[in-house]
C-alpha cells in the first residue's frame, strides 16, 4: 500500500500546475486546490477589481487547514508551498513560454509582466528560503516537459522516498533564467 503523502504543487501562474495535478489525479491521487481549501476555510477575500484575483489569507488558511492523513494528495496552487505538507514540487517555465501561455489566457500586459518577472527571479525559491521550509523539495522544468513526463517524475520521486538536498543547495542550483 502507498504511504500517505501530501504534496504542494507550486509555481508561477501558467507553468502547468493544474495540468500536472489533473494527470496525478487520473493516476489515483486526491486533488485539492488552494482556492477550494481557502473557500472551505473562509480564508478567501473579495475579488480585487484591479487584477481580478481574490486574495487568500494564507496565514489563516495554514492555521485552519488540516492536511489529509490517508492516501496520496496533491495541493494545486501557487501558494500551496505555504501549507503544512510532506513535500513541495516547484514547477518552473521559461519566461518566453510563460508569457505566451498567460497571454493566451487573456491576462493583461501588466499581469503577464509581473508573473514573468516572478518566474525570472525565482520568486518561489525566495519565499521558501525566507520561511526556512524544511520538507523535501523537487524542481522541474514544466516548459520543457509534457505533463505526463512531469507526473511520472513526481511519482517516481515519491516512490523513491522523496530524496532532497537541503534548501540552500536547492536555491543555489535552481533553474536560472537570467544566466
Amino acid at each position: 500500500m502507498d504511504e500517505p503523502c501530501v504534496l504542494a504543487l507550486t509555481g508561477t501562474p501558467g507553468v502547468g500546475k493544474t495540468t500536472v495535478a489533473s494527470w496525478l489525479q487520473a493516476q489515483g491521487w486526491g486533488l485539492l486546490s488552494v482556492a477550494a481549501v481557502a473557500v472551505k476555510n473562509r480564508c478567501l477575500d473579495e475579488v480585487d477589481p484591479k487584477d481580478g484575483a481574490a486574495p487568500i489569507d494564507i496565514q489563516a488558511l495554514d492555521e485552519a487547514w488540516e492536511p489529509p492523513r490517508l492516501g496520496r494528495w496533491v495541493v494545486d496552487g501557487h501558494l500551496s508551498h505555504f501549507l503544512n505538507v510532506d513535500a513541495i514540487v516547484v514547477l518552473r517555465c521559461s519566461p518566453s513560454v510563460l508569457s505566451q501561455r498567460l497571454t493566451q489566457r487573456g491576462y493583461g500586459e501588466a499581469k503577464v509582466r509581473a508573473n514573468v518577472e516572478w518566474e525570472m527571479t525565482a520568486g518561489h525559491w525566495a519565499e521558501l528560503e525566507e520561511f526556512e521550509v524544511d520538507v523535501p523539495l523537487l524542481e522541474l522544468d514544466a516548459g520543457a516537459n509534457e505533463s505526463e513526463t512531469l507526473g511520472h517524475r513526481i511519482m517516481t520521486w515519491v516512490e523513491d522516498g522523496m530524496p532532497s538536498e537541503a534548501l540552500e543547495a536547492h536555491v543555489s542550483s535552481a533553474i536560472d533564467w537570467l544566466a
